[in-house]
C-alpha cells in the first residue's frame, strides 16, 4: 500500500473545519457532540410533501460569505460551499496562511456521494418539466463533483496542487484522508486538504425511502427498536502534514493519523460483508502499527439500519474480541451525511482525542442484544484516549477504516 513504515513520514493532524447540523466551526461542533445536540427537523431544501416523513439533519444558520472570500459563493454549489467553508477553517486553525500555502507542493483530495445533487436536482426537474434545453448553463457549469476539490484550490489561490474528488459514496471521506496520507507519508506533497462534502437532495431522500431505510422520527443506532437513517449534509475539512513540518513551524498537533485501511468486496449492492468489513478493520490496524486491545474508541459507521449495525458489530467483535472498545455512533445527532460522514467522524474522532470525552450515540432506549456493543448511550462521558477507530462503509463493499493517534501517546 506505502513505502516501508521505517522509511514513510509520521502523518498528523494540524487544521480541522466543520460545516454540519448541529455546529458550524469545530468549537461548536465540538459543544454539540459533547452535549448530544440534534441535527434532525423538518426539511425546507425540498418539497417532501407525499414521503412518509420530512424530517432530514439539515445545516442551518450557515453564512457562506463568512468564510468564502475569494471565489463568488453565488457561482458554487452548496456542497461546494460546505467544502470551501470548511478548507478556509482549517488552513486558518492550522495557523497557515492560504498565500503561503500557495507556494508550497499540496493536495486537494474530497469525498463524495453525489457532488452538487441539489443542482442535479433541480436540472432534472427542469428536463421533464420543460425539456432539457431550457436547463440552467450555469447550474450546467457548476454541477461536476470535481468543482468540491477544484473550487477549494480556486478559493485558496493553490497553484501547486493536485485537486481531485473520491466518489465512493458513504466511505469517500475516509478514502480521501486515506489518500492525502499516503501523499503525505511518501513525500509527495508537503501539505494535504482533505474530507467529504454532500448536501441534502430529493434524490438521496427518495432512494432511501424506496429502500425502506429511514426511521420516521430520528435515528436510534444499536437500538433494538431502530428502524434506520436520518439524511444529512455537511462537510469536514482536515489539514494534514508531516510530523517534521508540524514541528518546524510550531503548529498545534491535533492528532496523529496513525494508519487506514481499504478494501472492496463488491459483493452485494446494499448489503455489507461482515467478514470484508473485519478485514478492512484489520488491514487499519495493521497499517497502523495498533493492537485490537490497544484501541479505546470506535467511531462506528453506525447507519440505525438493522442489518448494518449488527454486521458492523459482529465485524468489530471478530477483530477485537467480545468485549470491545466503547462503540459510538455520532450519526444518532448528525443523520448520514453520506460522503461527508467519515470525514466529519474523522473530526469527531480528533475532538474525542484533544478534548478527552466520548461523544454519546443519542436516541437510545434498549440496546439490540445482537449489536452488543456499549454506545455510551444519551450522555458524553469524560475519557483519556490514546487510539480512535474511524469505520466508514458503502454500498458495494467499499469500506475504509482510519486509525488515529493522540500524539506523544504511550502504549
Amino acid at each position: 500500500m506505502t513505502a516501508r513504515v521505517e522509511e514513510r513520514r509520521r502523518v498528523v493532524v494540524t487544521g480541522m473545519g466543520v460545516v454540519s447540523s448541529i455546529g458550524v466551526g469545530v468549537d461548536a461542533f465540538a459543544d454539540g457532540l459533547r452535549s448530544g445536540r440534534s441535527g434532525a427537523g423538518p426539511i425546507t431544501a425540498f418539497d417532501a410533501s407525499g414521503f412518509p416523513s420530512d424530517v432530514a439533519c439539515e445545516v442551518t444558520g450557515f453564512d457562506p460569505d463568512r468564510w468564502i472570500r475569494t471565489v463568488p459563493a453565488a457561482n458554487l454549489g452548496r456542497a461546494s460551499r460546505f467544502a470551501v467553508a470548511a478548507a478556509r477553517m482549517a488552513v486558518e486553525d492550522a495557523g497557515g496562511d492560504a498565500c503561503a500555502l500557495g507556494e508550497r507542493r499540496g493536495l486537494v483530495v474530497m469525498g463524495t456521494t453525489s457532488g452538487e445533487s441539489q443542482d442535479v436536482d433541480r436540472l432534472a426537474e427542469t428536463a421533464v418539466v420543460d425539456g432539457p434545453e431550457r436547463m440552467d448553463p450555469d447550474l450546467v457549469d457548476r454541477v461536476s463533483a470535481q468543482n468540491l476539490a477544484l473550487s477549494i484550490a480556486r478559493e485558496l489561490r493553490l497553484s501547486d496542487v493536485d485537486a481531485y474528488v473520491i466518489g465512493t459514496a458513504c466511505s469517500a471521506g475516509n478514502y480521501a484522508i486515506g489518500d492525502a496520507v499516503d501523499a503525505v507519508r511518501l513525500g509527495q506533497v508537503d501539505f494535504a486538504l482533505c474530507g467529504g462534502s454532500d448536501a441534502l437532495s430529493r434524490r438521496t431522500f427518495a432512494t432511501f425511502h424506496r429502500l425502506g431505510l429511514v426511521a420516521p422520527d430520528v435515528c436510534r443506532p444499536f437500538d433494538r427498536d431502530r428502524r434506520g437513517i436520518l439524511t444529512g449534509e455537511g462537510s469536514a475539512v482536515l489539514v494534514l502534514e508531516s510530523l517534521d513540518s508540524a514541528l518546524e513551524r510550531g503548529a498545534t498537533i491535533h492528532a496523529e493519523v496513525l494508519g487506514y485501511g481499504l478494501n472492496c468486496d463488491a459483493r452485494h449492492p446494499v448489503s455489507p460483508s461482515r467478514s470484508s468489513v473485519a478485514r478492512c478493520v484489520q488491514l487499519a490496524l495493521d497499517d497502523a502499527g495498533v493492537k485490537p486491545d490497544e484501541v479505546d474508541l470506535i467511531s462506528a459507521h453506525g447507519t440505525g439500519t438493522k442489518l448494518n449495525d449488527v454486521t458492523e458489530c459482529e465485524a468489530i467483535r471478530d477483530v477485537h474480541g467480545d468485549e470491545p472498545p466503547r462503540t459510538v455512533s455520532i450519526k444518532s445527532m448528525l443523520g448520514h451525511t453520506m460522503g461527508a460522514a467519515s470525514a466529519l467522524a474523522a473530526v469527531a474522532s480528533t475532538l474525542a482525542i484533544t478534548r478527552g470525552f466520548i461523544p454519546p450515540t443519542t436516541n437510545h432506549r434498549v440496546t439490540d442484544p445482537a449489536c452488543g456493543v456499549d454506545c455510551v448511550p444519551n450522555h458524553a462521558v469524560d475519557a483519556d484516549l490514546r487510539v480512535v477507530q474511524n469505520n466508514g462503509l458503502a454500498f458495494g463493499g467499499d469500506n475504509a477504516v482510519l486509525v488515529l493517534g493522540k500524539h506523544g501517546r504511550t502504549v
